[in-house]
């Protein structure tokens, strides 16, 4: 029985710690950047069109992403956002795969940021 429950919360912290983390763009603020990295995935020309206060731009589809995020200290809280959520999820993900420790992605996207 005892190797059971043991069994059973090795697999919740597993589970539970490997699950990619997220917040809807709506509750992000300005504030959460004070130690961490925002990042717009979206093209240059979406960007230019707007952006939220601080964001850096490193373009998903562009070939050299991974070269552009490799400046990026993985240790850093990073946060991550497109136009509705999709690229910014796969970059979170690619990012995780890297080794980056804390990256989030900002449900939603900008999109959901301007209609607010």
């Amino acid at each position: 029985m005892k190797l059971f429950f043991l069994s059973f919360t090795l697999l919740f912290l597993f589970f539970s710690c490997s699950q990619n983390k997220a917040i809807h763009i709506t509750e992000f603020s300005q504030k959460n950047i004070n130690n961490a990295i925002l990042i717009d995935v979206r093209t240059p020309i979406e960007y230019a069109k707007g952006h939220l206060k601080n964001a850096k731009n490193i373009n998903w589809f562009d070939k050299n992403f991974e070269e552009q995020v490799k400046s990026l200290d993985k240790e850093e809280t990073i946060y991550l956002y497109c136009k509705a959520g999709g690229r910014s999820a796969k970059a979170q993900q690619r990012l995780l795969d890297m080794g980056y420790k804390n990256v989030i992605n900002l449900e939603g996207g900008y999109l959901a940021f301007v209609a607010k």
